[in-house]
């Protein structure tokens, strides 16, 4: 058991499940939360500086470290994601230290799926063939829309050119594995505009496409915009045709919808993805951090100033845990 608690906080209650045999597969999760502004509709953010970059990596690998006795021994992780934020700002190296942590502590597969999202304008083909030189397998990238006034409304620092530019520049240093992330239903966008935008993504060396719908999050830029009539959402019924038509133009393209947002080349589903939708077990860590083993989920701290200081202390940053039932799972 993980021994401290934090006032107003609910007990870690954090237990070894022991030897069970074979080994059971799991994801592990890392969350990069640094990033260089803040987007409309993006609810949680860090400022990268120089030292808290510095300090959050010392936490990362004694959070990691502080795990392994409960979870080393049971079982072998087959994926790797590192998420957030924005983890190509980091250089190859601050990644390569926290796989290198990772693979000294726990059992990773040999042929292990490693993701890490990016985004353009935050990333050189040199930086590209660094992180794959780390062990980086696997690439999604943040483009959101080829289309200049839609980057614009949702205050992305990079074009369309850009974005197109990035992918090839992916595919050009030997990611075979490249994921777009592509956002519909933005306000006043038609049919028409989302199939331009999903007619540049299938020119591209790409084997996996997430779309999601704009969604309001409290506490956004976005959000308050909304509140304050200056931004009118779509309605659902936009919505729905955006949706029918993102699925019958992929399949079209011989991409198949394996996940409510997600469509790939065959073979090239995201394995870490899998996990989350099968409620398979993974491992997180990092600020704002959701894990879940044997039934048992629990969350770091969000603030990053929080989640140092808890780490420093104890060597781990629960905020609270929960166990889920069967029901819970599935509902």
């Amino acid at each position: 058991m993980v021994n401290g608690s934090t006032p107003g906080v609910k007990s870690t209650g954090l237990i070894s499940y022991g030897s069970v045999g074979d080994k059971q597969e799991a994801g592990i999760y890392v969350h990069i939360p640094f990033c260089d502004h803040k987007c409309i509709y993006c609810d949680f953010y860090s400022i990268i500086k120089e030292d808290n970059k510095a300090a959050y990596l010392a936490a990362l690998k004694r959070e990691i470290e502080h795990f392994a006795p409960l979870y080393s021994g049971s079982y072998r992780f087959s994926t790797l994601y590192f998420g957030g934020g924005t983890p190509s700002l980091m250089e190859p190296e601050y990644l390569g230290e926290i796989i290198s942590c990772i693979k000294a502590n726990y059992e990773v597969s040999p042929d292990a799926e490693i993701t890490m999202e990016t985004n353009p304008g935050t990333i050189s083909p040199e930086k590209f063939a660094g992180f794959k030189a780390v062990g980086i397998n696997r690439v999604s990238i943040g483009i959101q829309s080829f289309d200049e006034d839609d980057l614009k409304f949702l205050t992305r620092i990079h074009t369309g050119e850009a974005a197109v530019k990035t992918v090839k520049d992916a595919a050009t240093v030997g990611f075979d594995n490249i994921s777009l992330d592509l956002i519909f239903n933005l306000p006043g966008q038609s049919k028409e505009k989302w199939l331009r935008n999903l007619e540049v993504a299938a020119e591209l060396p790409v084997k996996h496409i997430s779309a999601y719908s704009l969604i309001l999050e409290r506490g956004t830029i976005l959000n308050k915009m909304v509140l304050d009539g200056r931004v009118e959402m779509q309605d659902e019924d936009i919505d729905t045709e955006l949706y029918e038509t993102t699925i019958d133009f992929w399949e079209a393209a011989g991409f198949r919808h394996y996940e409510v947002s997600n469509y790939c080349l065959p073979g090239y589903e995201c394995r870490h993805n899998l996990i989350y939708w099968n409620c398979g077990n993974y491992l997180s860590f990092g600020t704002a951090a959701h894990s879940y083993m044997q039934k048992k989920r629990w969350w770091n701290f969000s603030a990053l100033s929080l989640y140092n200081a808890s780490v420093a202390k104890k060597g781990e940053a629960v905020a609270g845990s929960e166990v889920l039932s069967e029901n819970d799972l599935y509902e």
